[in-house]
């Protein structure tokens, strides 16, 4: 059974090796994959720490986690062995929960896959942009959830 909680420190290293193993997946079809690297050695691992987070656990080990900063929701993660339970879309759900209206996030452009769990969701492209993913280009959208 798939349980969600307030993240606590223990799950530090979990989350980062979710992350690492969820990233590849991310980058498909969106950047080169020579773009990724472990989330511990990127420079956004500070905008992690600093996040809020929450972890789905199925029994004791956790298997999921989302981030919100703000309005910003930062970080959304799932261990592939975890794909297609549903645990990304309750995650994605409580992020919303904690920020309230005016949530947004950025999705890379190739990401088919979480831009259909956002839309789904409630979430519209209100905009597009180049980014660098780690020296590689990728088209980055942003995001946000409209009031219904």
């Amino acid at each position: 059974m798939i349980t969600y909680r307030n993240y606590e420190d223990k799950d530090w290293q979990t989350i980062c090796q979710i992350h690492d193993r969820a990233r590849p997946d991310e980058l498909k079809g969106s950047c080169d994959p020579r773009g990724f690297i472990p989330i511990e050695q990127d420079k956004e691992v500070e905008d992690l720490k600093r996040s809020k987070k929450f972890v789905a656990c199925d029994g004791e080990i956790v298997v999921g986690f989302v981030g919100v900063d703000e309005d910003y929701l930062a970080w959304l993660y799932v261990d592939p062995s975890h794909y297609g339970k549903g645990i990304g879309r309750e995650l994605l759900r409580i992020g919303i929960r904690e920020i309230g209206e005016g949530a947004w996030t950025i999705v890379l452009d190739g990401n088919k896959s979480a831009i259909s769990l956002y839309e789904s969701e409630g979430f519209q492209e209100i905009s597009r942009f180049n980014g660098d993913n780690n020296g590689y280009p990728v088209t980055c959208i942003k995001m946000k959830r409209l009031p219904k």
